[in-house]
């Protein structure tokens, strides 16, 4: 590792790649980036084939319900199911899945029998796919990197999603203009070969996995406890879960914004992504750029707060290239939101525990997506797509504040949690007492001193 350099606000950007030292980390990682290239550039071009046969933002956000609402009812199920078998081979499962869904939906969509009811299973079906896919996958790094590089390889799985995020919309707006939908989807398919290939090629000591002494709905019961009675985790979810119903909408109404408000096309719909994607990477790579977890509650507020003010504006612009530069913001903020809060909870959580708090993660920041999708749809119908976005961007800074208030006084119980999982996992003593406090370089340090 080349010599780390640390600027003064304490990250050392020598150490961002981290996590790509394991050699499991990077076979995932890789086939990840390819594949997710691919599941950007369907998300574009499903989007645009929705508001081309319909001209409904309705439509464009029961899609979204669809597609993302079988996520909030069975990631639990697919939390406890990763907490009980073997997950790689989960994750190579839902794969698998998601590339014979894409296939077929390319298969309607090239052949010319597309429609509209189509859409509406296949994107079901996947959601399905993802409830059990999502919680494994956020599970799954601790096994590739161990507990010490966990920070690290969540932030760059974030960048990895971003830069796809810049890609693949980018690449989905031009084959859509010149050759239509149903390549994207086809291309999306073939990309799911790399991510099962890279897990194939995984080399991981055997797990051993777990014995169900209870039932699963007793093991979903028993997640569901362990959040709600843990103020610090709970906090974060709640903080989530109003982004996820409010503010992240943004992204389902994109098509309404490219067309309508900032008259444009498929072209501008994928350079409105592509600034998305561009803050979102960014504000992945400042967070993997730190050590440990001290200040990322604050960090959380602010980020949340920032991304409310910046989709606020979003809404008042009726100029592309302001439009873009807007996003970039934005994109960063709900990323540094996003990657700090589940950089947080994975150092709280006890591992017999990880597959149901992260399906409760997944339910929160996913599974709520599409009631806000709906309710966005609903009132982008009735009010127009900047009221909507704008009246997101409020709330999401009014959640920011009453978050703010509230951490002071959850840190001192984030602390302990994180402590009590590093001494867990054998964390050498100089760990446990600087870098792993939320809010503080030492466990004894005074609350009003963190």
């Amino acid at each position: 590792m080349p010599a780390e350099v640390t600027t003064k606000s304490g990250f050392e950007w020598a150490a961002v790649f981290r996590a790509l030292r394991h050699r499991n980390y990077r076979l995932f990682i890789g086939g990840q980036f390819i594949s997710l290239i691919g599941t950007w550039m369907q998300n574009v071009a499903q989007s645009w084939l929705v508001y081309r046969l319909t001209g409904s933002s309705l439509l464009l956000g029961l899609i979204g319900f669809v597609n993302q609402v079988p996520i909030f009812l069975l990631s639990p199920a697919g939390g406890a199911a990763a907490d009980r078998v073997d997950r790689r081979r989960l994750i190579i499962a839902a794969q698998f899945s998601m590339m014979v869904l894409a296939t077929i939906l390319a298969a309607l969509t090239l052949g010319g029998w597309i429609r509209m009811w189509h859409i509406f299973v296949l994107a079901a079906l996947l959601g399905v796919a993802n409830a059990f896919d999502v919680p494994a996958r956020q599970s799954f790094f601790v096994q590739l990197v161990g507990r010490t590089d966990l920070m690290n390889a969540i932030a760059l799985n974030s960048s990895v999603f971003n830069g796809a995020r810049i890609l693949g919309p980018a690449v989905a707006g031009f084959l859509v203009a010149s050759l239509g939908e149903g390549w994207c989807f086809l291309l999306n398919a073939v990309s799911y070969v790399a991510v099962i290939a890279g897990l194939l090629l995984i080399r991981l000591d055997t797990r051993p996995v777990r014995e169900p002494g209870s039932s699963p709905l007793a093991d979903i019961i028993e997640g569901f406890r362990f959040v709600w009675h843990t103020g610090p985790i709970h906090a974060l979810l709640a903080l989530l879960g109003v982004v996820s119903l409010v503010g992240m909408p943004y992204t389902i109404l994109m098509p309404v914004f490219a067309d309508r408000v900032l008259e444009g096309g498929a072209k501008s719909l994928g350079l409105l992504l592509g600034a998305t994607g561009i803050g979102a990477l960014s504000g992945a790579l400042m967070v993997a750029a730190r050590r440990g977890v001290k200040g990322l509650g604050r960090w959380v507020a602010i980020a949340c707060a920032a991304f409310g003010t910046f989709l606020l504006l979003f809404s008042l612009s009726r100029q592309l290239w302001l439009s873009m530069i807007l996003l970039v913001p934005t994109g960063f903020a709900v990323m540094v939101q996003m990657a700090c809060s589940n950089t947080l909870i994975q150092s709280m959580v006890p591992d017999h525990l990880r597959g149901r708090v992260m399906a409760l993660y997944s339910m929160t920041f996913l599974g709520i997506a599409p009631f806000g999708a709906l309710l966005a749809g609903a009132l982008a119908d009735r009010l127009g797509a900047p009221v909507t976005v704008a009246v997101g961007g409020l709330v999401c800074l009014a959640g920011a504040a009453i978050f703010w208030t509230r951490w002071p006084a959850l840190r001192v119980a984030a602390r302990e949690l994180v402590v009590a999982q590093q001494l867990s996992a054998g964390a050498p003593p100089e760990e446990i007492t600087g870098a792993a406090s939320p809010e503080g370089p030492s466990i004894a340090k005074s609350e009003s001193g963190a």
